[in-house]
């Protein structure tokens, strides 16, 4: 049997406010790792976090070297990514990591591709039969009325973690100038039905096994009450931002639509779905094939995905989350100073 001594992790990419830095909440609730983090950037919030037992700033341009070498110098046998970037990167690096005799955690790196294009994702769900907003890659031609109504949003196929680069439009032309600002950018535009959030919005946890069985879920109804919450509120429209808190509680219904879209595409590991919810329907915006950066506001409330996992991959421990502790989980932002002399280069 593994050795059950605490086990050395590393969070790669660690910044403010970040995956990565509610990654080392979660372990230090856990109580049994040591944790490690690394990032590219001198600036990183938690280079300087001393909940870390070390930081390692790795360089841009050789970063899963960097990265690796990281590891080796902290002993740490596994490996989480602590945001989107990172996970594409070090999922493609897979088979270097597994030789090294480093365990990546997170999910299959075919599905964490596939989820990286936006538009090709939802065409996937449609394929799928999975309910979704109508959701169309936004060409010259444009159309959006009658393709997915108005008003809509208007998002880049990549990189909208957070909700960056995400907008509200309420007319063809304002749809239109949104779509151009996003390719003139060098990306490449979606538009997506805009789903009212009267009912409420979810951010939904599923955690899978690597063999594709579902092994539990955790849903917050999201607040959009407060300001760090809310990216955009004007003109009848409300979006997010990549800062979830609000209610978590059983939600049954929604967390039974969210395990089976896990199982329709073949999740084999963490994912979270944010959706919106129609005549009893829950509606994804947003499927990432990670653990999410509301994941401690999860742990504190009895559901600690990243413990589950690490527990399960490690030791073989069947992942079984306690009972859950409903109620409301609110969050605000840390500071930190760091004097002369002392930033990390």
């Amino acid at each position: 049997m593994a050795d059950r001594a605490r086990l050395r992790v590393m969070v790669a990419g660690i910044g403010g406010a970040s995956l990565g830095t509610e990654l080392l909440k979660c372990l230090q609730l856990a109580d049994r790792y040591e944790v490690y983090g690394c990032d590219i950037s001198s600036t990183a919030y938690g280079l300087y976090d001393k909940g870390f037992r070390r930081t390692f700033l790795v360089r841009r341009e050789d970063y899963v070297d960097g990265v690796v070498q990281a590891c080796r110098d902290a002993g740490a046998r596994w490996l989480l990514p602590g945001g989107e970037q990172p996970m594409v990167l070090l999922g493609a690096a897979r088979d270097r990591l597994v030789a090294e005799g480093i365990g990546l955690v997170g999910n299959d790196s075919a599905l964490v591709s596939r989820f990286a294009d936006k538009s090709a994702a939802f065409e996937r769900l449609r394929a799928l039969g999975i309910a979704i907003p109508r959701t169309m890659r936004a060409g010259t031609g444009h159309g959006f009325e009658e393709s997915v109504g108005l008003p809509c949003i208007i998002k880049p196929a990549t990189g909208t973690g957070g909700s960056a680069q995400v907008f509200f439009a309420t007319s063809e032309a304002e749809a239109a100038a949104y779509a151009d600002h996003i390719a003139r950018a060098g990306g490449t535009p979606v538009a997506q039905e805009y789903i009212r959030p009267d009912v409420g919005e979810f951010t939904v946890g599923v955690l899978s096994t690597p063999d594709g069985e579902v092994a539990g879920s955790v849903a917050l109804r999201r607040s959009l009450d407060a300001k760090l919450s809310v990216m955009s509120r004007d003109r009848g429209g409300v979006v997010s931002s990549g800062y979830s808190q609000g209610y978590i509680a059983d939600f049954p219904d929604i967390r039974r639509q969210a395990e089976a879209i896990a199982r329709a595409i073949d999740s084999r590991g963490p994912i979270n779905v944010q959706g919106r919810v129609r005549d009893g329907q829950l509606l994804p915006f947003e499927i990432n094939p990670r653990l999410s950066a509301s994941c401690y506001l999860r742990a504190m409330a009895g559901f600690n995905e990243p413990d589950l996992l690490l527990q399960y991959l490690a030791f073989g421990t069947p992942i079984a989350p306690g009972p859950l502790r409903a109620g409301w989980y609110l969050r605000s932002l840390a500071e930190r100073f760091v004097p002369d002399g002392e930033l990390r280069t």
